[in-house]
């Protein structure tokens, strides 16, 4: 009887045993969690996110949050059923997160240039928005290129076929719009004078079609603007950014003393793209003490399935939607809804 209780007792430890080395096992999967928010408006580690030089800037009341996710790579099983009961967090398939091929670097290292990327076009979207206009300028004529002799180096390109060229994405549409071959009506201004030409496009090895000009971007303001925010990687925080900006520099307080979180990718022109982790976001927001939260139109359905008590959503497909948003809300009106 005595051999037998130790051989249960020894088959019972190296069960615990086994289980305990089960559980600490590293699975493939990825946990997902609310990740710290950031007031755009705010300082982070004593520096401001939305710093402002040369112009006069103004002070909120409230917050303009943006939100990220927390990802745990590392997931051991026992964090992973924690996860799967968790009414916070999600657990996804590793792939899903960082894809076969790539590592955790390499996905580290392009989360982080599309933040650059997001606050570019964050910046460009809210000086539009701000009276400071692109400009499409020529760079470069390629010689012997259909715009060689027609083009110069510092024209502004405003229009093609009488539409117009706000950015440098919209000259590239419009020239592909139409097959190689076709004769374009191309708007500029040279030195200050508006002028057109006829510009017929080409291509180069069954390629687009292309009119031999090297563009580069730029939008003149008398300020100097720079946003310093690290630790952050991914393009959703674009709208937050741009509607920090647009805060900062017109002396309106968009929060109207509320703090307002939200998310979104935002393009040049405007136009505010869906992203990935809202459920997660949402929850950050709730505990920041939002009070609204922008979801970008294309998460909206994603959003009320997740939606957290006591925290409304509004939906907002462009800047001007958004800022139209804000106006609602502090009106104390119901802007439109997930």
């Amino acid at each position: 009887m005595r051999r037998r209780g130790v051989t249960v007792l020894l088959g019972a430890v190296i069960t615990a045993l086994l289980s305990i080395g089960v559980l600490a096992a590293p699975i493939p999967y990825v946990v997902l969690g609310p990740g710290p928010t950031v007031d755009t408006l705010g300082r982070q580690d004593d520096k401001e996110v939305i710093q402002v030089s040369g112009t006069e800037t103004s002070t909120s009341a409230g917050q303009l949050r943006l939100t990220t996710v927390g990802v745990q790579p590392d997931v051991k099983l026992l964090s992973a059923i924690a996860g799967w009961f968790s009414s916070d967090e999600a657990v996804v398939p590793y792939e899903l997160i960082y894809p076969p091929g790539q590592s955790e670097q390499q996905v580290d290292k392009r989360n982080a240039e599309d933040f650059a990327a997001s606050q570019t076009s964050a910046e460009t979207a809210a000086l539009r928005e701000l009276g400071y206009p692109v400009q499409v300028v020529v760079k470069n004529v390629t010689p012997g290129a259909p715009s060689d002799g027609i083009l110069k180096v510092g024209d502004v390109l405003t229009t093609v076929d009488n539409k117009p060229v706000p950015t440098a994405t919209t000259l590239t549409d419009l020239i592909r719009s139409r097959p190689a071959g076709s004769p374009l009506v191309v708007g500029y201004t040279r030195d200050g004078t508006p002028a057109t030409a006829t510009v017929t496009s080409a291509s180069a090895d069954n390629g687009p079609p292309r009119i031999g000009v090297e563009i580069e971007q730029k939008q003149p303001h008398p300020f100097e603007l720079k946003i310093d925010l690290g630790d952050i990687g991914g393009p959703s925080a674009g709208l937050m950014f741009a509607l920090g900006i647009i805060d900062k520099i017109r002396s309106d307080d968009l929060t109207g003393g509320k703090i307002i979180a939200g998310t979104g990718t935002i393009n040049d022109e405007g136009a505010v793209g869906p992203i990935g982790g809202i459920p997660q976001k949402l929850v950050g927001a709730k505990h920041a003490g939002a009070k609204y939260f922008l979801v970008p139109a294309d998460n909206c359905e994603e959003a009320v399935r997740n939606a957290q008590s006591g925290l409304p959503m509004a939906r907002v497909g462009t800047l001007d939607e958004a800022l139209s948003a804000l106006e609602t809300i502090r009106a104390g009106g119901q802007p439109p809804r997930c």
